[in-house]
């Protein structure tokens, strides 16, 4: 069925707004503003500014909220602008008094905020929204007093059973938050060093041009040339590679000494920008590795830089299936009732493992207990962390070490719980695919190192405001079906008294709410 709507479009003066000029309650950004403990951190945020110096600097919650907005809704910094401008229900979460057609800020302030609110602030913003949110853990008793009486043989004692006060369940893994670079290759890398100390040489030359007879001459065409026909080919060999991989390093050599010899006329580099100092630094180390690896034969080198924008992206070697080797980076992860948190973020590779110990006392500093059972990969299950989980009397998922039993039956209970806590662990795997398709952990697309840590910590704390704006949601339904029972209790205990005089209620099949009240 389709019905002809009205012709024309009304006028904007007539367009009917059903509030009445007034913000609804039930609104998911009014009740996302109920939940972050703005107060609570606006004194650290204002603590690295000064009190008599510059202009008046943005507040915390509208610098914090507005990253919120950006990252709740996927947007570019621009079009988060355009959605706190349009939308009244933005600008009180950002804390704004009134409504306001003009921008609060430009769209480039996103910048500033995402270096002014560094990763560790923006955890603890985390801990405390989630602390608020954790249901309470039950009472539990305390743990039967030993008997007096002692056995008096020498054997080993017997390995300690869980104390009555370890509750609730960790799990544990570790994932790599990519970043915004291209796949790299040492061919592209040395490329792409040569072409930017061709526009450092341009820049300096510039300072000196009326004391040297002529410019540097960088063959930069002659360079491209070479370059283009190695990558255009469909198959490269080793031989092919290596050959292109000497030409640039010779050519990034060439400009490298162009530099010095205009630095020695009297070109400063104090004229370049920071970010063009920056880039010279970087080519240097990126020439030098790529050289030591060339003269060596080598594939890998400590602290291989992988882009010249962006010098602090590392290798991230996970063995993944389609994806052997990400680059950004690498951080743990724990679940706890459904809220995540991040316990260690490093743009360098390193092993989970190590710190499996750490993030199960900072579990036991959140909810003041050890957990029953901590759920993570085979990476985690060393011999360190079972002795260590052991003599806390803490369950770590997975087959022991020990040479498996002749038994049966003890064999089926243990693949059992094997895969039992497997669909316990998945769970966290739930979180990364939540981050990484629903948010940006699939692609970071800051550039520095600070705001890209950032950018991974506001992630983190948007899941978590996630689930507490879906608990609001459970305990109102919660709440609408008590309701609901005590009003059929109700309508059930009225049909008997009115049926005594004389009323009937015709039911149609659609449940009391529904009902239709008829006299008998």
């Amino acid at each position: 069925m389709y019905r002809q709507s009205s012709p024309g479009q009304l006028s904007f003066q007539d367009f009917y707004l059903p509030f009445g000029g007034k913000l609804s309650q039930e609104n998911r950004w009014v009740k996302l503003a109920e939940v972050i403990p703005w107060e609570e951190f606006e004194s650290n945020y204002a603590s690295q500014f000064s009190e008599d110096m510059g202009a008046p600097a943005k507040g915390f919650r509208m610098a914090l909220g507005a990253l919120i907005i950006k990252e709740k809704l996927g947007i570019s910094d621009r079009e988060t602008i355009d959605q706190i401008r349009e939308n009244p229900y933005l600008q009180y979460f950002l804390g704004l008094h009134e409504y306001s057609d003009t921008p609060p800020f430009d769209a480039s302030m996103l910048v500033h905020f995402r270096k002014r609110i560094s990763f560790d602030l923006v955890s603890a913003v985390n801990e405390s929204v989630v602390q608020a949110g954790m249901p309470p853990s039950p009472q539990v008793s305390s743990p039967p007093e030993e008997s007096a009486t002692e056995s008096d043989d020498d054997s080993d004692p017997p390995d300690p059973p869980p104390s009555n006060d370890h509750q609730g369940q960790l799990i544990v893994d570790a994932s790599c938050a990519p970043a915004d670079i291209r796949y790299p290759t040492d061919l592209d890398l040395l490329n792409d060093a040569r072409e930017q100390s061709e526009r450092l040489i341009d820049e300096l030359y510039q300072q000196v041009a009326g004391c040297l007879p002529k410019k540097p001459r960088t063959y930069r065409k002659t360079a491209r040339r070479d370059f283009l026909r190695i990558v255009k080919q469909r198959k490269k060999p080793r031989k092919l590679i290596r050959k292109g991989l000497r030409q640039q390093l010779n050519y990034v050599r060439r400009n490298l000494g162009h530099i010095d010899r205009l630095i020695e006329s009297g070109a400063t580099l104090a004229a370049l920008n920071p970010r063009e100092y920056k880039t010279l630094l970087v080519i240097h180390d990126v020439y030098r590795q790529q050289q030591h690896m060339c003269d060596h034969n080598q594939r890998r080198i400590d602290d291989r830089i992988v882009s010249i924008s962006q010098p602090h992206v590392r290798p991230i070697v996970r063995g993944k299936a389609g994806t052997p080797v990400e680059f950004g980076a690498k951080f743990d992860i724990s679940c706890v009732a459904g809220y995540v948190f991040i316990d260690h973020l490093s743009w360098d590779n390193f092993n989970e493992s190590q710190h499996l110990i750490t993030q199960i006392e900072r579990f036991r500093t959140r909810t003041g207990h050890y957990p029953a059972s901590v759920h993570a990969d085979q990476i985690y299950r060393t011999r360190d962390n079972l002795k260590w989980c052991k003599q806390q009397g803490i369950r770590l998922s997975g087959p022991p070490l020990a040479r498996p039993s002749l038994d049966e039956t003890q064999q089926a209970l243990l693949r059992q719980q094997a895969r039992d806590d497997e669909s316990v662990r998945v769970a966290v795997e739930g979180k990364f695919g939540q981050g990484k398709r629903r948010f940006g952990l699939g692609r970071v697309m800051a550039k520095l190192a600070q705001t890209a840590e950032t950018m991974i910590a506001i992630t983190c704390l948007v899941m978590n405001l996630e689930k507490r704006l879906r608990r609001f949601i459970v305990v109102f339904l919660r709440v609408l079906i008590r309701l609901l029972r005590g009003f059929q209790a109700d309508v059930s205990t009225l049909t008997d008294t009115l049926s005594k005089d004389g009323l009937t209620i015709l039911d149609h099949g659609r449940g009391p709410i529904d009902d239709i009240w008829a006299v008998g």
